[in-house]
């Protein structure tokens, strides 16, 4: 497989692609909006609490999920960065309002409120690539009650899909136990979800992605070289061997199960004078092809060539893979699919809301027997023992203790986002932050059998 640069993860030679900024579908009066990304009853529910007088009654919103997975022992938190771009670009223009009044959505009053609508509130968040259980608080969003209720879509459909990814992602990192692992699965989703996609799964530990608009918009490395088509359109497979050779040099990873794969290992090794950087095997029964494929490329003298693996590969083929001289894997369909949990399950829940009269919060809280929720404004922390975490601590007042790591930091004050949290910037932190929070883990954390949470959570 070909890169955007010189081999810093074997064999794909990933680098970071020149970043810019993300493209985003714009409305006839040529501005960005976010705000149509959503459900039509967070409008409805605007209208009527404008009416009855609620609307401006500060509340606070929680994002959490009440379970993860089945057998999952840990989530991912993904997609802070770009809910947070979204949040500066949630904006009701002639076009949006028009379209609601059209539709009897709002009213004029209603419609006079969005046209002025910025988001004034302040949001708490764990950060970007922090690990969570079950009732971690992960995004707090304090405003008014317009003002936040309308964010409800616009936050569970870029955190459900991101953590899902982004947990996904994780466990197929523990899996490969150190080798690297590239994101190519951009044509088993829709086209702007690959993007999404691609971001969740670096900043989750990836080394790099086939999708050249998440390697522009996210500065994500990007890699590729050839699929079977190239090899098919020439006369022979030697052919396109010496085509891909002589436009990306002996570097290059070259895919060798086209037709018959010791044949094609013999016609690159033999091309290559030994030197060949890469052959990649997309079918076949890995374990045992990959094993004779290494065989013949060490008594060939091609001791240097890496072996790359594709082929609808997910957590569990990667672990079974761990024994085999595979050098790198390539996943496609299970990463931008959450390995099958493609939502995350976080659910957005009003916890608190100040008194009628201003002067004190109420918390509130769902009662249902099977969806209940917890009232409150939260705090959170990491209980930590020798830097190993013991569990999750939810504090329903009170303050984190000693011996627990915060977890809640401001990204938005007063309407203004943090800027560290977005863009290039906010996903290499996010990266980096990862890889800090998972070490914290017991050992257990990394088994991808089924299981339990890998620490409990205290609700206090």
């Amino acid at each position: 497989m070909r890169t955007s640069g010189p081999a810093t993860c074997a064999p794909w030679a990933a680098r970071p692609s020149p970043s810019g900024p993300p493209h985003r579908h714009a409305t006839s009066v040529d501005k960005v909006t976010s705000a149509l990304l959503t459900d039509q009853y967070e409008l409805t529910m605007v209208d009527a609490a404008l009416k009855d007088g609620t609307a401006h009654r500060r509340c606070v919103f929680e994002v959490f999920a009440r379970r993860l997975p089945d057998g999952r022992r840990y989530g991912v938190a993904a997609g802070l960065g770009r809910f947070l771009t979204a949040l500066g670009d949630f904006r009701f223009g002639d076009d949006e309002i028009g379209f609601l009044r059209d539709r009897g959505v709002i009213d004029a009053g209603t419609a006079s409120f969005l046209a002025d609508y910025r988001f004034t509130g302040d949001v708490r968040a764990y950060r970007e690539g922090e690990v969570y259980f079950p009732n971690s608080p992960i995004l707090q969003i304090e405003g008014t009650f317009a003002e936040a209720v309308v964010l409800e879509t616009l936050a569970l459909s870029v955190f459900n899909a991101d953590s899902a990814i982004a947990s996904a992602a994780a466990r197929m990192v523990s899996a490969a136990d150190g080798r690297p692992l590239a994101e190519m699965g951009s044509r088993r989703t829709g086209e702007w979800n690959a993007v999404a996609a691609a971001r969740a799964a670096y900043i989750a530990g990836f080394g790099a992605t086939s999708n050249l608009e998440a390697g522009r918009t996210w500065g994500i490395p990007t890699m590729g070289t050839a699929a079977h088509a190239f090899t098919l359109l020439h006369d022979s497979e030697e052919a396109a061997f010496r085509s891909q050779l002589d436009a990306l040099g002996n570097g290059t990873t070259l895919l060798v199960d086209t037709y018959d794969i010791e044949q094609a290992v013999e016609t690159a090794v033999r091309l290559t004078d030994g030197k060949l950087g890469g052959v990649r095997i997309d079918s076949g029964d890995l374990p045992s092809v990959v094993a004779a494929v290494r065989a013949q490329l060490d008594r060939l003298g091609a001791t240097g060539t890496k072996i790359t693996v594709t082929n609808d590969l997910d957590e569990y083929t990667i672990a079974a893979l761990r024994a085999a001289p595979v050098d790198s894997y390539g996943v496609g369909t299970s990463v931008v699919s959450g390995s099958g949990h493609p939502a995350a399950g976080m659910v957005f829940k009003l916890v608190a809301h100040q008194s009628a009269d201003g002067d004190d919060w109420v918390a509130v809280a769902k009662k249902s027997a099977d969806k209940a929720s917890i009232g409150g404004r939260k705090e959170a922390g990491r209980r930590l023992r020798n830097g190993v975490a013991t569990a999750e601590v939810v504090l329903t007042a009170g303050q984190v203790g000693p011996d627990e790591r915060p977890l809640l930091v401001p990204v938005v004050t007063g309407g203004e986002v943090d800027p560290a949290f977005l863009g290039v910037q906010g996903v290499e932190a996010a990266r980096a932050h990862h890889e800090r929070a998972k070490a914290e883990l017991p050992a257990d954390a990394a088994r991808i059998g089924r299981g339990d949470p890998a620490i409990p959570t205290l609700v206090i």
